[in-house]
């Protein structure tokens, strides 16, 4: 038996969270949960959004699944999301973009996975605030050593992009494309502009590719790569990429399949893993059995398979398929009009993927 920590997170968490849990065990894996808590809920109960047992339920189970949590904007406390990665070492953010009909999009047939980054660039979280002393000294530091002179009222946010990071996650991205069959890895950058951190992940990235013959590589600008996908994305396979580029593209990808009702994530490292859809924790639906549970009931498919339980993540991937294309057990958001008055709530979605379980 398998024991898997289940964060039920903020705002519509639990409720999708318990969806994904009766969907996942009715594939008839044989896990044992063990529940945890993080988010603005629970900080308003102890002080803090992310008690020190869900930590240490996930080091010692080595697998969580995870439903959203919210963050402030601009305010309150850092990423729950990114503090979990950071301090588990969960390096490798795998995030796929899959077209299953009956979903509505604009496209068809994408099948897309981003590689993204976890711990690095400007998601690292070495900041210094407008106007405190030691961003006052890093000023003055800085516009000492510089021909580019910084302003005494910025806010400053570091970048480090490291060999020793980019080495790791670009072979990662190899391995899973020579793993899954794939055929291509593309690695995504501003060189151009950033010489010094995105130069040396394009360098990296080159340096690595020569050991996969096998697999094609090529690398693209990241403005450009976004037109690319928008216009031709049935030319891309595996994108690689640093962590605030990975954020935004595996976004725009999920626009690609039809949002991010379908977009499942993974945050993977050598001694553990994460399993989270890569929507937020929407709070203004919390409690109303209304949202869509495919993202994290399709997290638990690739946990799954992380856990080398492939028929049973078959199953599961080809029952939420199988209500998706039928179309009429469905949330408001899958339906051709929003306002249909015969789309479901989130447990009776649930309840459907189940019956189609075989």
């Amino acid at each position: 038996m398998t024991t898997v920590t289940l964060i039920t997170g903020d705002g519509i968490g639990p409720e999708i969270a318990e969806a994904a849990k009766r969907c996942i065990d009715a594939t008839g894996v044989d896990i044992k949960w063990e529940m945890a808590e993080a988010g603005v809920d629970v900080m308003a109960r102890i002080g803090t959004p992310l008690p020190q047992e869900t930590i240490d339920s996930v080091k010692k189970n080595g697998i969580g699944l995870k439903a959203p949590i919210t963050t402030p904007v601009g305010t309150g406390f850092r990423s729950i999301n990114v503090y979990l990665r950071q301090e588990l070492g969960l390096y490798a953010c795998l995030r796929p973009c899959k077209s299953y009909k009956g979903v509505r999009s604009r496209y068809s047939d994408i099948d897309l996975v981003i590689v993204r980054e976890n711990t690095e660039d400007l998601y690292a979280g070495i900041e210094f605030e407008k106007g405190k002393d030691d961003t006052t000294e890093l000023i003055n530091w800085l516009n000492k050593h510089s021909k580019r002179q910084i302003g005494s009222d910025a806010g400053v946010s570091i970048k480090p992009i490291s060999v020793k990071g980019t080495e790791k996650i670009v072979r990662y991205a190899f391995d899973y494309a020579r793993k899954h069959g794939r055929k291509k890895v593309t690695s995504v950058h501003k060189a151009n502009i950033m010489k010094f951190s995105d130069g040396l992940w394009l360098e990296v990235s080159r340096q690595v590719a020569k050991e996969y013959s096998d697999i094609e590589f090529e690398d693209r600008i990241v403005d450009n790569m976004c037109m690319q996908l928008v216009q031709k994305p049935e030319l891309y396979d595996v994108l690689v990429l640093p962590n605030l580029y990975g954020d935004i593209l595996s976004d725009l990808c999920a626009g690609l399949v039809g949002g991010l009702g379908v977009a499942p994530g993974a945050n993977i490292g050598d001694k553990g893993a994460i399993f989270e859809a890569t929507h937020g924790s929407a709070p203004k639906y919390a409690g109303q059995n209304k949202v869509n549970p495919c993202a994290l009931i399709l997290s638990g498919v690739l946990m799954l398979e992380h856990l080398g339980k492939q028929a049973e993540a078959k199953k599961l991937e080809n029952a939420v398929a199988a209500v998706i294309a039928e179309g009429k057990d469905v949330t408001y958001d899958m339906k051709s009009d929003r306002n249909d008055p015969t789309a479901v709530g989130t447990r009776e979605m649930a309840d459907a993927i189940i019956k189609k379980i075989k």
